[in-house]
């Protein structure tokens, strides 16, 4: 029998790093709500009492007038920021008391003429090509309903649950910043128990340890993880430094793109490196990720594979995938060839071609943010690449 632990962590969102993935995707949407073609590549910094945004931004439909004349970025910044909850009268990263730096500038023409749409001096074609080389990744698996991994899908559901008690004001000494990990027992490739779960929630100064170690495992932990799976040697470490009063960007700097994993697969699939927020699709960084994801999902869904991972690899200006390769890990009840050929024959994976089949020109960016960018269900319209609408035509094209 084989046997292993596996485990993933999720944060929450007033972790300093998603803090900045928050401000950033804010941002991302407001251009989008004016513009639909905005090209924006918006990076965050947050320390202290300080928000430094930066990267460039076009909004086409404003000709050469300034950002500033339409989108109010400080106030998206400030609504980005309250909407999280740092808004307590000893919050050091306060709202409405931050000080906002702005670095945007508008897209380099040499790589917008990569991407556009149009003929261009040494590009070769006059299609929309990508707008960075690189490699992405997309994963699905069947020990979920999500069919994502166990370990993230249950860490990130730690997470929503901490954040929604939180704003319902059902339990008000608690703080935006968090983190939670659930380490997974496997035996034969399938999850058996859980071998222990990590809380670390900041709090108000006022609550003693031993009322947040109750409430996070009986109100938190075993309402939301599977009770077939926590076990009388199962761990819980809440709070394990003991206190956690000091959080967010108060007690840590944060960076846009820097949860790449807690993004993803919690390190369960692989990552081609890109980050995501921030990012308008015209980034295959994240237009082509959220892509592998519609692809796997559906060739899982399809019952052609128990697991799947597909890899693209882009080059800058170009309107096709230099690769596409797929792996079943041996789960696929064909072939991976034919898997692929089906792929091939049901999907197109020009950049274009992505944008428009997951509606990706909407400003839906935000909903995004927190606790992973796959997984999330409940609102198909927005989170298409969750979508299992091609899973027939795959099944049927793989047998052909």
């Amino acid at each position: 029998m084989s046997r292993f632990i596996f485990s993933s962590e999720s944060v929450g969102e007033g972790h300093p790093d998603k803090v900045s993935d928050t401000i950033s995707d804010a941002i991302l949407d407001s251009c989008l709500a004016v513009d639909p073609k905005s090209r924006v590549a918006c990076e965050t910094f947050v320390k202290s009492n300080i928000v430094v945004v930066g990267g460039e931004i076009t909004i086409p439909k404003l000709g050469h007038k300034p950002i500033g004349e339409v989108i109010n970025i400080d106030k998206t910044i400030r609504d980005a920021v309250r909407g999280i909850g740092y808004t307590h009268d000893d919050d050091v990263f306060h709202a409405d008391r931050i000080f906002i730096n702005n670095y945007l500038t508008t897209q380099s023409p040499d790589i917008a003429q990569g991407v556009d749409a149009k003929k261009a001096e040494g590009k070769k074609t006059a299609e929309q090509g990508a707008g960075d080389q690189g490699l992405m990744f997309g994963f699905a698996c069947d020990e979920t309903p999500e069919l994502m991994p166990a370990p993230v899908m249950f860490a990130h559901r730690l997470g929503r649950e901490l954040t929604r008690l939180r704003k319902s004001g059902a339990v008000n000494w608690l703080r935006p910043d968090a983190k939670s990990q659930v380490s997974v027992v496997y035996e034969n490739g399938k999850p058996v128990a859980i071998s222990n779960v990590v809380i670390s929630t900041q709090h108000a100064a006022s609550v003693q340890h031993a009322v947040i170690e109750k409430f996070c495992i009986n109100e938190v932990i075993k309402k939301v993880i599977p009770a077939s799976l926590l076990t009388k040697e199962t761990e819980f470490l809440i709070n394990p430094t003991g206190k956690f009063v000091v959080g967010g960007p108060q007690g840590d700097s944060g960076l846009t793109g820097r949860k790449i994993i807690v993004d993803t697969y919690g390190g369960m699939g692989r990552h081609g490196g890109g980050a995501f927020s921030g990012k308008d699709p015209s980034k295959v960084d994240r237009s082509a990720a959220y892509m592998g994801r519609y692809v796997a999902k559906n060739v899982v869904a399809s019952g052609l594979a128990r697991k799947a991972e597909i890899q693209f690899a882009y080059a800058i200006g170009h309107p096709h995938p230099v690769s596409v390769h797929i792996d079943t890990f041996g789960t696929g009840i064909v072939p991976d060839d034919r898997i692929l050929a089906a792929i091939n024959h049901v999907f197109s994976f020009k950049p274009a071609d992505i944008i428009k089949q997951l509606n990706l020109l909407r400003p839906i960016y935000s909903k995004t943010t927190n606790y992973g960018h796959f997984g999330k269900i409940d609102d198909l319209t927005a989170i298409t690449w969750e979508k299992t609408d091609k899973a027939s035509a795959l099944k049927k094209a793989a047998k052909a």
